[in-house]
């Protein structure tokens, strides 16, 4: 690679502004004027600016992804058009799809089944177990009263914590011990609130064990390892919904219902049976999950870690989706976990998470997990309807051909002759050049 001489280390990069910050960029990575596209992605409105350099450190440009939404979804009998920000056209064409197909067979179903979260203190304890648990079981109500004024809030909303319980993991790690906390986070993340309980309940863990006249430090050791929420929330459960008689999709692809459905769920068969599948298949679920995340400012990368851990909940990572044909009755549902706020965070900072927000009518925190949910099965609907009728790469291509004219430079009247030509024709990168050579 050809480099300019690199510094080892700078020092002081924060404290620098962001034109400096840009200026020692160019200055030892870059030989041309790459850094110029910087500049170009700074708002106009500095108050704006101000607003997503404080998002994050060392800030010294926004990376844009597009903005889209998807209409005509009917979820429990409530209209909705869902923001998306995601850069793949074909995900929200493919919701577009799935809202209109399943909007006139009584559109989506939603259920909470549960909205626990849980965090832990993991800590190390050697000395006499039996001393520990009779310690933790009569010293129990201190930890709740030591979190009062942490809680106090969230108790007002409806929330707070539930229960804490002492776990013993000596058969995982030698002295190895959790404290773990179950929280309810009513319409917040809760992420800043669980960790501050669980920093908490070390800090009473600590000090009251050293005034216990039964553990003393010549018998017993104590040490505390971290205190931390888990993104993993198989208790923070949501389940979305369709179904429909066999009749009414009879003739989709070309298929009866009976060879429609009987495909559909063998394609699910497979993804619950073969793991290179089921990646994929949950991919494609997550495509629509993620873009409703991020445009209603959650946190896709938890989100991701925790529905992943859920698939793989038996040993055995398995797909999200499910699909049966009862009495002539064809079901397709999801259940997956979902750890969302709509208070917090960036939701009351950042101008488009608050219109995305308002685009759905200010859901609470429930009501955000039913409509994520939604996104993320209609995908999946969208996915396997595509691959069982017609293929994948029909649709999905005809999408990308206007990224793959943009990268070959096309006029806008190349861009038009090529698109109507296209949609006769198969679309790949080497096809789509070839023709653009011919009209030039």
């Amino acid at each position: 690679m050809n480099r300019k001489n690199v510094k080892n280390k700078v020092e002081g990069f924060s404290k620098k502004t962001k034109e400096e910050k840009i200026k020692w960029l160019k200055e030892n990575y870059f030989n041309n004027n790459s850094n110029e596209i910087l500049n170009k992605y700074w708002n106009s409105d500095s108050s704006l600016q101000k607003i997503h350099d404080e998002f994050t450190e060392n800030t010294i440009s926004n990376f844009y992804l597009p903005i889209g939404v998807a209409p005509n979804f009917l979820i429990d009998n409530n209209d909705y058009t869902i923001p998306m920000v995601i850069e793949e056209s074909s995900v929200v064409a493919a919701a577009c799809k799935a809202a209109k197909f399943w909007r006139n067979k009584g559109g989506f179903k939603t259920s909470i089944i549960s909205l626990k979260k849980t965090g832990q203190v993991h800590f190390t304890f050697k000395g006499d177990k039996s001393k520990l648990e009779k310690f933790f079981k009569e010293n129990q109500s201190k930890f709740f009263e030591d979190c009062k004024e942490i809680s106090s809030n969230m108790k007002k909303r409806g929330g707070g914590i539930l229960d804490i319980e002492l776990l013993d993991k000596t058969h995982d790690i030698d002295n190895y011990f959790q404290i773990n906390a179950v929280f309810d986070t009513v319409d917040s993340m809760g992420a800043n609130f669980i960790n501050s309980c669980l920093e908490q309940f070390a800090s009473t863990l600590k000090n009251e064990m050293k005034n216990c006249l039964d553990i003393t430090s010549s018998d017993y050791s104590l040490d505390i390892i971290m205190s931390i929420l888990s993104n993993y929330v198989p208790e923070c459960l949501v389940k979305a919904e369709v179904s429909c008689d066999l009749s009414e999709i009879d003739q989709t692809g070309g298929l009866s219902g009976k060879e429609y459905t009987d495909k559909f769920i063998q394609a699910i068969n497979i993804a619950k049976t073969q793991t290179n599948r089921a990646v994929t298949h949950n991919k494609g679920i997550m495509n629509g999950v993620d873009a409703v995340v991020i445009a209603t400012g959650n946190d896709f990368r938890a989100i991701e870690a925790g529905v992943h851990a859920y698939a793989a909940k038996t040993g055995m990572y398995k797909s999200l989706t499910d699909a049966c044909v009862e009495n002539n009755t064809f079901k397709f549902w999801i259940e997956i976990p979902l750890a969302l706020g709509t208070v917090g965070g960036i939701t009351n900072l950042h101008p488009l998470v608050k219109w995305s927000l308002e685009l759905l009518n200010n859901p609470d925190a429930k009501e955000l997990m039913k409509i994520v949910a939604v996104a993320g099965l209609a995908q999946n609907f969208g996915a396997l309807d595509s691959l069982i009728t017609t293929g994948i790469q029909k649709g999905h291509m005809k999408m990308h051909l206007i990224n793959i004219l943009n990268s070959l430079n096309a006029s806008e009247n190349e861009k038009n002759k090529l698109i109507n030509f296209f949609k006769k024709n198969t679309v790949s990168f080497s096809a789509v050049k070839k023709e653009l050579e011919k009209l030039r």
